[in-house]
């Protein structure tokens, strides 16, 4: 598997993205060749530059055939007509701006086909999607990760007059990722770029364990002061190295919960998709007994697990952090028992078997748990 990962420490944009696969090694005169198929009337071109005195490449859009909006069927058949590029490069770009599509649909509450593309349905932003799609096929890219985005803060001039930033399509684009705002006081990721990781990005957090292949930088139109104005994206394969992963730890105190509605609230959260859910012994004030209840959950379920312990415990507000989370590689394998096959988790540290499958068994044929356990255990050293 063939993993870019972008580092947007400094946000990102249409045009810093296709630079910065250019700079990673996707072939830039190709990637000209098949926006040139587009049909815009655009010219375009790459120029090596600096930020900060760190080495990165521009990528220009220059001209073109210009309107006040576009829809996304006009849009659609643009790319669609491009000769030049891939079937998978097109389809990721039509999903890029059917995801754009939807999250202005949601801002200005009108329906998917009535959604009027601005600035995102110019020229620049159109050849710039398509451009990163074209490069990270080039590059052989299956799958795409980013680290937490810098999106800015202050304010934006757009079709809509002076807005905040995160603009509005910006941040229900990245709704549920983990963004953060430093540096210059400016619109640091657009909606063009957050469309794409957005879309194409299937893991928001730390750089997943790879092996290097090759690393780009690509320029922003500004040279900060304070930072270098560049996105990283980063080339590698995927390799059995221990992952981090970034989750949020939900943790509320409780004093006055029975055991009924802790047990039943524990249920609920596992099944509602917590990575865990723990229950700790606490002496709290007034020499009170109580529980600390702890979840793990996927920084995309925060919200949704939230409401399960305010809704399933007595706790009138919870603590919710950022944590770093490492994960062994692992692998599954199975194995026959007397009563029939059980999952073994492999690990560096060894096998073990898969509680729920042993349970399942135990349940179905009337054996003691501890029995199936070891047969399988058993099973596994036997063949392996």
């Amino acid at each position: 598997m063939t993993t870019c990962y972008f580092d947007a420490f400094s946000g990102i944009s249409g045009d810093m993205t296709v630079g910065a696969l250019i700079d990673a090694g996707a072939p830039g005169d190709h990637v000209i060749d098949c926006l040139l198929s587009l049909q815009l009337g655009a010219t375009y071109r790459y120029e090596k530059t600096r930020r900060r005195g760190l080495a990165a490449t521009k990528f220009h859009v220059e001209g073109g055939k210009q309107k006040d909006h576009r829809h996304l069927p006009h849009i659609a058949k643009i790319i669609d007509r491009a000769t030049a590029v891939s079937p998978t490069a097109k389809q990721n770009a039509l999903n890029i701006f059917l995801k754009l599509g939807e999250a202005e649909a949601h801002v200005h509450g009108v329906p998917l086909d009535l959604v009027h593309f601005h600035e995102v349905g110019a020229v620049d932003s159109i050849s710039d999607i398509v451009g990163a799609c074209v490069a990270l096929d080039l590059l052989g890219v299956t799958d795409v990760a980013c680290s937490p985005v810098n999106v800015g803060s202050g304010t934006v001039e757009t079709e809509h007059g002076t807005l905040p930033v995160p603009a509005p399509a910006t941040a229900e684009l990245l709704k549920q990722k983990p963004i953060y705002a430093k540096g210059p006081t400016m619109e640091l990721t657009t909606p063009t770029g957050a469309a794409i990781v957005a879309t194409l990005a299937t893991h928001f957090g730390p750089l997943p364990p790879l092996s290097i292949q090759s690393t780009g930088f690509g320029a922003g139109s500004a040279d900060f002061a304070v930072q270098a104005n560049v996105l990283r994206a980063t080339i590698g394969q995927r390799t059995g190295a221990s992952e981090a992963t970034t989750i949020q730890v939900l943790e509320a105190n409780l004093d006055d919960a029975s055991p009924q509605l802790l047990g039943y609230a524990m249920d609920r959260l596992l099944a509602a998709g917590a990575l865990d859910v723990t229950l700790q012994p606490l002496q709290m004030k007034k020499n009170r007994p109580g529980t600390l209840l702890t979840v793990l959950a996927k920084p995309e379920d925060t919200d949704r697990l939230a409401a399960i312990v305010l809704s399933e415990t007595t706790t009138i507000g919870l603590r919710i952090t950022t944590a770093e989370r490492r994960v062994a590689a692992r692998r599954f394998l199975n194995v026959e028992t007397p009563w029939g096959e059980v999952r073994m988790k492999i690990t560096t540290h060894g096998a073990t078997p898969e509680y729920d499958d042993c349970r399942a068994l135990a349940e179905a044929r009337g054996v003691p748990l501890k029995d199936v356990l070891a047969q399988a255990q058993y099973a596994y050293l036997k063949e392996f």
